[in-house]
C-alpha cells in the first residue's frame, strides 16, 4: 500500500502532516482551514490565492475551469504540500485524479478534510458572500465535477450543516485519531 493512501497521516516521528480542506465553493474551506491552522500552529494558505489571473478571469465571467486550467494550480499547491512540514491548504480537489496529483506531489501522507453539504446550503452561503470572484452560477458545474472521495482512506468527511466551531472540533478529533494523538495534545501543541 502506498504511504500516500495510508490512514495514518503523521510523519514517522508523530508530527502533524499537511492537511487539505476540500469541497466545492461555499462549503467553508477558508473558514475551517484558517481555524484548523490556528489550532495546529501552522500556516494556512488559501488555495484560491494561487490561481492564475487567467483562471480568476474565467471564473469571474462564469466560465468553469477545466483540467488544463487547474493543472498548474494543483502543481503549485502540491509544491507547498511537499515543501512545508505542517500546513493547512484550502483546495477544491474536486476529482479523484486531482487528489492523487496532490498526494504524489506531497511525497508523504496528507489528510483531506472534505466539507460536504447540500446544494441549497451551498447556494445560500455563496449568495451571502461579498467580493468573491466565484459566482453562484458555477456551483452546479462544481457539483457536477465533484467525485466524492468514498473509499479514500486519507479523507475525513464532515457535513457542513452545523456551526464552524463544531466542524473544526470534528476535524480536529479526526486528525488527532489519525495522527495517534489526543485532542488535548492537538489543541495545545502536545504541552
Amino acid at each position: 500500500m502506498s504511504t500516500a493512501a495510508s490512514p495514518q497521516a503523521s510523519d514517522a516521528d508523530g508530527s502533524v502532516s499537511p492537511v487539505v480542506v476540500m469541497g466545492v465553493s461555499g462549503c467553508g474551506k477558508s473558514t475551517v482551514g484558517e481555524r484548523l491552522a490556528d489550532y495546529l500552529g501552522c500556516p494556512f494558505v488559501e488555495g484560491d490565492s494561487l490561481h492564475s489571473p487567467a483562471n480568476v478571469g474565467k471564473m469571474r465571467r462564469g466560465i468553469p475551469l477545466d483540467d488544463a486550467d487547474r493543472g498548474p494550480w494543483l502543481d503549485d499547491i502540491g509544491a507547498l504540500l511537499a515543501r512545508e512540514r505542517a500546513i493547512v491548504v484550502s483546495c477544491s480537489a474536486l476529482k479523484r485524479s486531482y487528489r492523487q496529483r496532490l498526494r504524489a506531489a506531497a511525497g508523504r501522507p496528507i489528510t483531506f478534510v472534505f466539507l460536504q453539504g447540500s446544494r441549497a446550503t451551498l447556494a445560500r452561503r455563496m449568495g451571502e458572500r461579498e467580493g468573491h470572484y466565484m459566482p453562484l452560477s458555477l456551483l452546479d458545474s462544481q457539483l457536477a465535477t465533484l467525485e466524492l472521495p468514498s473509499g479514500e482512506a486519507d479523507v475525513v468527511t464532515i457535513e457542513i450543516d452545523q456551526s464552524p466551531e463544531r466542524i473544526v472540533a470534528l476535524a480536529m478529533n479526526n486528525l488527532a485519531i489519525r495522527w495517534g494523538r489526543s485532542t488535548t495534545e492537538e489543541t495545545t501543541g502536545g504541552k
